[in-house]
């Protein structure tokens, strides 16, 4: 059965062969860590990213980086411990439990158990270093399956177009309790828009129309291509003029949508990042220079709030039922950019897999659903 068909069961019998959410994350690449505001100077936090426990930091000259969370000696939290400043200015994070101390950039410069005749070469001695590089106001990590790789990423974290106005108007984050393939799976989703955002100020279930989009492949994703928002979608209204929206999916698992009215942009970033196999973070945010995030602030905040605890009430009702790996279904147009995104996450696996260029394997195209 051809993948285009209208509709396609997947797993429909014992022995048939399935999309098997789960396999695993997309490696070698960049995820969103946090906002630059998150890193105060001098401190650091526990985080975890694609079930790795993660130190990240700040000095306090203003570099950030990040650690593995676990001491090589007993396996303590790092994170529990404390910052100090060397004699050399260099500054290191203190384990909790015998006070080993590690640089920034994994090095250990401290064992206090040793006595002066001890012939361990401390600079043998490390911790796992993951490249965190700052960029338009946001913090990335890059995650690789070699740590061989670490320090040396091929390409820099992505750059959004459309980064205005200064500091971002609106920052919202929610944790799903799903895996990053389900929640990505929604997150270029089309059709659910009727049914999971009935707002009097974007649509409701009657309102729904025939729509027809223009797509195309873009850098390790693809894009909808400038057009007309949808009519039956209000929101839009408040920025007056006439509107024009593009809509870029990009992995590991980031989608904006860049709208232009006039000589204004509006941004919308969602970025989705792994805390484990089971929860994945999503975060929204939101730049402009358009006079409406100043005017309308409170009513837009509390919009979009709404609109992202509605995606996360779905997937909650989702979580159960995917406990148990299912069949589920591709159905017509309206389901293609989340066949888009398997094919994407394949080819980039075997690309970095078999030390290869990745070869984007979506085609410009023309998409037809109902929504």
């Amino acid at each position: 059965m051809d993948m285009a068909d209208d509709a396609q069961l997947l797993a429909s019998r014992p022995g048939s062969k399935a999309v098997k959410f789960g396999e695993g994350f997309v490696l070698d690449a960049w995820y969103m860590a946090c906002l630059s505001p998150d890193l105060k100077p001098g401190k650091m936090e526990s985080r975890e990213f694609l079930g790795e426990p993660v130190l990240i930091g700040r000095t306090k000259a203003g570099a950030v980086y990040a650690l593995r969370d676990v001491c090589p000696h007993r396996a303590a939290n790092l994170s529990a411990g404390k910052t100090r400043t060397e004699a050399d200015g260099r500054e290191t994070v203190e384990c909790p439990y015998h006070g080993w101390r590690f640089h920034t950039d994994g090095g250990c410069a401290k064992i206090p158990s040793l006595t002066a005749d001890n012939p361990l070469d401390i600079s043998k001695v490390r911790v796992r270093k993951y490249p965190l590089v700052e960029s338009q106001g946001l913090v990335w990590i890059w995650m690789s399956g070699d740590p061989r790789f670490d320090g040396q990423p091929p390409a820099p974290p992505p750059v959004i177009p459309g980064v205005v106005g200064g500091k971002p108007k609106l920052v919202d984050r929610l944790d799903y309790d799903i895996h990053i393939d389900h929640a990505v799976l929604g997150l270029i989703d089309p059709a659910h828009g009727p049914f999971v955002h009935q707002q009097w100020w974007w649509r409701t279930s009657a309102s729904q129309h025939e729509k027809c989009k223009a797509f195309a492949p873009s850098e390790a994703g693809f894009t909808m291509t400038r057009h007309e928002p949808s009519k039956n979608s209000k929101a839009y209204a408040i920025l007056g003029g006439e509107p024009l929206t593009e809509i870029t999916f990009r992995l590991p698992g980031l989608r904006w949508e860049h709208v232009k009215v006039g000589d204004r942009q509006v941004l919308a970033l969602s970025a989705m990042t792994p805390i484990n196999a089971g929860k994945t973070r999503m975060n929204q945010i939101i730049w402009s220079d358009h006079p409406a995030f100043t005017m309308l602030y409170p009513v837009i905040r509390v919009a979009a709030r709404t609109f992202l605890r509605q995606d996360g009430k779905i997937v909650a009702a989702q979580t159960r039922g995917l406990q148990d790996n299912p069949a589920l279904m591709w159905v017509g147009d309206a389901d293609q950019q989340g066949r888009w995104y398997h094919q994407l996450k394949r080819e980039w696996n075997a690309a970095h897999r078999e030390r290869r260029p990745f070869a984007n394997p979506i085609e410009a195209t023309t998409l037809r659903w109902r929504t």
